[in-house]
């Protein structure tokens, strides 16, 4: 009789463990009814508890990938050891790599700043002293060269890797640049592709690359345009288009672009800042816009979140539907799935903003469940 109720016991304790856990992942809600307002509370869409830094390295726009050898590839934007940020200065564009997402090895810079011939070593020199700080407060050099956002990615129509990347000051222009490995290995050596051999090729920050199913190749800048790449990957095989997209009733800042296809659709993966209006309800819009007076006075909004905002599209060019947003804080990212098939999301903690955040500037993955071929957080899992 006891061997019976310590089994029946045990089936038990095995059942509200299930239950637990289950009630781990929140369940889905509904976008607001006004299109752009935001919940910034729903438990459905906040970074998991247990998501920490990969490593303690101050990186921002963190971007990994699984490339065809097994490992994984990761990198962001770098900053000096003796500079608060990377605004004014970086060594150059990192890479990382891992055989199972929690033990990283630095492989060095495969674009250094202080050694390369291309253009990119050149500075940008503040002569009139426009710039005194960045945009977190910190002091900026008038001499300044930096790279932001890079992005690796193996391409299989050229079975080699690409790295793109943007330099927000240069005298030869700002904007976004693509560099090629004459190696066909991720740590390169690189080269700059022909179209940016003298300065960028794309006159704005946050570029991507995203490969079809069919091998073609996309070239996806700063969220509001897609070009075809030519088949050498040598620039642009078409004239920039505005990709097509359900725009906000006063269209905010957006950044951070990447995008990729799944379950039949094109995912349009964007970075909007949630504002906190002095009402206390909080919405994506043009932060001017969203100003309003009170007794004469301006009611000033505050950025609350950097999110992870998504939109889908039966075509690259759009048109995407309604955005929804993906995760809180999470914005400037990429999603990957691991050699299981499961999904993750990149992140880093944007230093700005009031949301009260478990770490700042340090590269951290989510993982991600789909419902309804939408990606949030998933509570339950995270890495073994």
């Amino acid at each position: 009789m006891m061997k019976i109720f310590k089994t029946i016991w045990a089936m038990v304790l095995v059942a509200i463990s299930l239950q637990i856990t289950a009630a781990q992942n929140p369940p889905i809600q509904q976008e607001a009814e006004h299109y752009g307002d935001i919940d910034v509370s729903r438990p459905d869409i906040q970074v998991p508890r247990s998501v920490k830094p990969l490593f303690d390295t101050w990186l921002r726009d963190t971007y990994a990938t699984l490339g065809p050898d097994g490992y994984y590839y990761l990198t962001g934007t770098y900053k000096m050891p003796d500079r608060p940020t990377a605004f004014d200065d970086s060594p150059g564009i990192p890479l990382w790599r891992s055989t199972d997402l929690k033990e990283w090895e630095y492989r060095g810079l495969v674009l250094d700043l202080y050694t390369t011939d291309f253009w990119q070593k050149d500075h940008y020199f503040d002569q009139k002293r426009k710039k005194k700080v960045d945009l977190n407060g910190n002091p900026v050099k008038q001499k300044r060269r930096t790279a932001w956002a890079p992005e690796i990615h193996y391409l299989k129509s050229q079975k080699n890797y690409f790295v793109v990347a943007c330099t927000p000051e240069n005298p030869n222009g700002r904007g976004t640049y693509i560099l090629r490995s004459t190696s066909g290995k991720p740590e390169g050596p690189y080269e700059n592709i022909e179209a940016n051999k003298e300065g960028p090729m794309f006159n704005n920050i946050d570029g991507s690359l995203f490969e079809d199913e069919d091998g073609t190749v996309y070239f996806v800048g700063h969220n509001h345009y897609i070009a075809k790449m030519k088949p050498d990957m040598s620039g642009l095989a078409e004239k920039l288009k505005r990709i097509e997209q359900s725009k906000y009733k006063a269209e905010p800042y957006i950044e951070g672009a990447f995008m990729l296809k799944a379950f039949g659709k094109y995912h349009l993966i964007q970075a909007i800042w949630s504002l906190k209006l002095p009402d206390g309800s909080f919405m994506y819009r043009n932060k001017h816009k969203a100003e309003s007076f009170k007794d004469g006075k301006k009611q000033r909004v505050k950025q609350y979140s950097y999110d992870l905002v998504i939109a889908t599209s039966d075509s690259p060019y759009g048109p995407f539907g309604r955005r929804y947003t993906s995760a809180i804080g999470a914005g400037h990212n990429n999603l990957f799935k691991d050699k299981e098939g499961r999904w993750w999301a990149t992140m880093f903690g944007n230093p700005k903003g009031t949301l009260d955040r478990p770490f700042i500037a340090r590269p951290a993955i989510i993982p991600m469940r789909v419902v309804e071929s939408k990606f949030y957080p998933d509570h339950e899992y995270k890495l073994k």
